[in-house]
Order: C-alpha cells, then structure tokens, then sequence
C-alpha cells in the first residue's frame, strides 16, 4: 500500500508575528510511502534532502509517521519506506522540517486511512516542531495565524494585500535553528513587550492593506530579531539594500539564514535584485525566491482511498 504527499515551504515570523505567523512559499517537498510487512523504517532522500544526516528512527518524517499513527489510534506498521525529495533549503528558515513533519504525518493518514482532519494534523506537527508557525502554512497554504488557546490551536488565513510581494533571498549557508532559539532572552522589559504587541497587530493589519507604514513597523522585530542578526553575515547589509530600493522592510526568515522582505509590486524586481547584490558583494552568492501568488497547502497527490482536502481561504 501507498501514499504520496506534496508540502509547500514557509516562512514565519515576518517580522513581528514570532512563532504565530507563517505564510506558505513556492518551493516543495514530495513524498511517497510504501507500507511493507518487517524491515522498521527506511528513508530515502533526494535534492536538498540529501544534505540531512540522520538515523530513520530519529527522522523527522518517522516522527510525523508515527504520531499521526498514535493521533490515530492505529498501530504503527513493521515496515514503512519513505521517498521524498525537497528543492526546499534546509536548515536556512524555510520551513523544511515543518514540512518533514506534516509530510510523514499525511502520508500515515492517507496510506493507513486514518481520517485525520487538518486540525488534527496541525496539533501533531506543532506537538514535534514546539510552534505552529510554520506548520499551520504548509498544512492550509496562504499566509496563516496560529495562536494556542486553553481549548487548543486556533488557526486563522491571514489576508495578504495583492499589491505586495515577498522575496526571500537564500544564502548557501544554514543557521543552527537551536543555537538561534538559545541565544534569545527569558525574558525582557515591559516596554518592549508594549512595543512587540503593537508590532504584531501591525503585522495583520498591515499584510491586509499593504499599508506602509504598518509594514515597516511590523518588519522592524524587537523580540528575536536583534538577538539573532548577529548570526547571519550580510544581514544589516541586506535589509538596508532592500529598504532603499523600495522595500517595506526586510528581517530573518524564520531563525535564518533566509532574509525575507515585503515590497509592493512594482519594485519586487529591484528589491531582490538588490538584496542579492549586497550579499554578492561580500563574496556570498544567495538565491533569490519569490512569492507573487498564492501558495497552496499540503495535498494528497495518491492514496489508496479518496482524500478531500478543503483548505483555509487566503490570499496572497
């Protein structure tokens, strides 16, 4: 029996939206399962996937598997085989390991009949990764709001103004996502939390109507970005170029090494040309990505049993 699965990329946080925003993005991850009688879990890996070294019992798309199977209350099969492939960066906050996660999990619904819904696969994903933010993007596609509640998840599509475009420009190398969440403070001043709420609601507000000076603020982070820049060589120097040449902001990716900037429309060709500039001038050749339409979320491309998928409505 078998199953295969496509899984969108994301980008999260945006800024000030930290761990509860992500919006899906245009690079992919696709899997397939083929359940057999013994032989324990064995992953294959493709494309960028090639760069992970990890044994398949600690795999993430073992973890998604086997929790979906649990969430299930279904026993998780002798042999599993996993093939995927990803043209999504690894390691460099775009998402892969979000969307690992939600790939071994759908490919357990789907192959083992499960009937897991999307929430259900969300509160799998978000129990493994320890935030939603990029789960619930590669999950429902669009850009996404998902906060925690004493009920659960509470999920959200965010509109994004169509006159705006991300770009995310990706260097070659990754950023330690653990180290880069250690590095942040337990805690800071009141002040600056009045001021991370503020940004926050800039953030919605801002992705919804494109407005200026909303986006600025909320690109401008004060609760993980000044904490992880230091990581990243080139990254004053990239958001700066992408300001002047038109840029709303600009700031890390997720943890990084990924820099994403929101631009209105008619400057997203100068935006990322520049952004890839200012890296190449200090001797780094990054990739530009960009993001001019709406990002779909995870599918179910074959199964053995019919699958409906009804996403969250969004725009982007």
């Amino acid at each position: 029996m078998t199953a295969r699965v496509r899984v969108p990329a994301s980008s999260s946080n945006l800024g000030a939206g930290f761990d509860c925003v992500g919006v899906a993005i245009d690079r992919w991850l696709a899997a397939s399962v083929t359940l057999e009688r013994s032989g324990g879990f064995s992953i294959r890996r493709r494309g960028k996937l090639s760069a992970v070294k990890v044994r398949p019992d600690q795999d993430l798309f073992t973890r998604g598997f086997r929790a979906a199977c649990a969430a299930g209350g279904a026993v998780t099969p002798a042999g599993v085989t996993i093939d995927a492939t990803s043209d999504i960066p690894v390691g460099c906050g775009l998402g892969s390991s979000a969307a690992a996660i939600v790939a071994g999990a759908m490919l357990a619904d789907a192959a083992l009949g499960l009937g897991l819904s999307r929430a259900q696969v969300l509160e799998v994903g978000t129990t493994i990764e320890g935030h939603p933010d990029n789960i619930a993007p590669a999950i429902y596609g669009g850009a996404v709001l998902s906060v925690h509640t004493a009920a659960g998840l509470a999920t959200s599509p965010l509109l994004v103004a169509p006159g705006i475009e991300l770009l995310i420009a990706v260097p070659p190398f990754p950023n330690d996502t653990k180290a880069a969440r250690a590095a942040l403070p337990h805690t800071l001043p009141h002040t600056d939390a009045v001021v991370a709420a503020g940004r926050a609601a800039a953030l919605v507000q801002g992705l919804a109507t494109g407005a200026a000076a909303l986006l600025a603020a909320a690109l401008d982070d004060v609760l993980h970005v000044p904490f992880r820049r230091g990581r990243i060589p080139g990254y004053d120097a990239v958001v700066a170029a992408a300001k002047q040449a038109g840029a709303y902001g600009a700031t890390l990716s997720g943890a990084g090494s990924a820099i994403v900037a929101i631009a209105p429309r008619e400057r997203s060709g100068p935006v990322g040309a520049a952004m890839i500039a200012a890296w190449r001038e200090i001797g780094i050749a990054a990739e530009l990505i960009t993001c001019p339409s709406p990002v779909a979320g995870a599918m179910v491309t074959a199964s053995p049993r019919t699958t409906h998928h009804v996403p969250l409505t969004s725009q982007l």
